[in-house]
């Protein structure tokens, strides 16, 4: 899409929300030059507070009922995801300067994987009044919490790892998450799912259910290889009765995307996606998010980005 133009599409300061345990806190140190990279578009700059991703979301919904001109997330995909939740649906700019251990909607969207070239794409996009619309998902739940995300969301057999991971308190580290995965894959089995694309029902049995609006996750991963955020639709891939060998020999041909050609992998894509499945809680842009059932929906254009 062509880029849209305006000089009063940037009338406040840039917010900037900046995670420094992002990536193991390899960038944190960066901080101060992508700070100064960004004010080089003329515009004031003001850090955001936050010292929890509650916080996190808080402080970047309160800069955009004050008037913030744009909001900048220096991070990984989790710290997109709270950024997102503020400035999805309205006219106010995002920028992502990708400092994280995953950075699949910065890369996925166009932006240099290099934090000091993102800062310098994101203040000449602001210097110039300059914006892109790209699609965000809107997910809604059975209780009518809406949460919006960028790259994907899992439901299946990564969501569960993450569960498990994140209730263990012992190892410390990426090691947590590889004994989540041994200890689930000990315990695989298909789950039975009902899709529901744009009003036609699926019922299957699956280990592993995506959602994607961009291809990646999991810091490259493409799950959903064709899934393209200007196209107003929804990528759908599933793994259905896989066991545990097959699952481990085709997951590093995620990388490439070439998984989808196993004849136990199927793909859709439809603008609605309405998921069901008992016990299973989703994870969107690698972020805990809402219990199954579930609808999603694509939004053309809900997001400007600084580009």
């Amino acid at each position: 899409m062509l880029p849209v133009t305006a000089d009063d599409h940037l009338p406040g300061p840039v917010a900037v929300l900046a995670n420094p345990t992002a990536g193991r806190g390899r960038h944190r140190a960066l901080l101060p030059r992508l700070l100064d990279g960004l004010a080089a578009a003329g515009r004031p700059v003001r850090l955001l507070p936050a010292s929890s991703p509650a916080e996190a979301e808080a402080a970047c919904r309160a800069a955009v009922a004050e008037g913030a001109g744009a909001v900048v997330a220096v991070g990984g995909d989790g710290t997109v995801h709270r950024a997102l939740q503020a400035v999805a649906g309205t006219a106010v700019p995002f920028g992502p300067i990708p400092a994280g251990t995953g950075n699949d909607f910065a890369l996925d969207t166009g932006f240099p994987a290099d934090p000091l070239a993102a800062a310098a794409v994101i203040a000449e996009a602001v210097r110039d009044g300059r914006s892109r619309p790209v699609d965000l998902a809107r997910m809604v739940g059975v209780d009518g919490v809406e949460r919006w995300y960028g790259a994907v969301l899992a439901a299946g057999f990564d969501a569960i790892v993450n569960e498990r991971a994140n209730r263990m308190r012992w190892p410390r580290g990426p090691r947590r998450y590889d004994l989540a995965i041994l200890v689930e894959l000990a315990r695989l089995r298909p789950r039975r799912y009902t899709l529901r694309l744009d009003g036609v029902s699926h019922d299957l049995d699956a280990v592993l259910v995506a959602v994607g609006n961009c291809p990646t996750y999991g810091g490259g991963m493409r799950i959903c290889p064709d899934a393209d955020p200007t196209d107003g639709l929804l990528d759908v891939v599933v793994a259905g009765r896989v066991n545990r060998r097959t699952l481990v020999r085709v997951k590093p041909s995620i990388y490439q995307g070439t998984h989808v050609s196993h004849p136990l992998v199927r793909s859709f894509r439809a603008r609605t996606v309405e998921l069901a499945a008992e016990g299973i809680t989703s994870y969107a842009d690698g972020e805990r998010s809402l219990k199954l059932p579930l609808t999603i929906s694509a939004v053309p254009g809900a997001l400007r980005l600084l580009r």
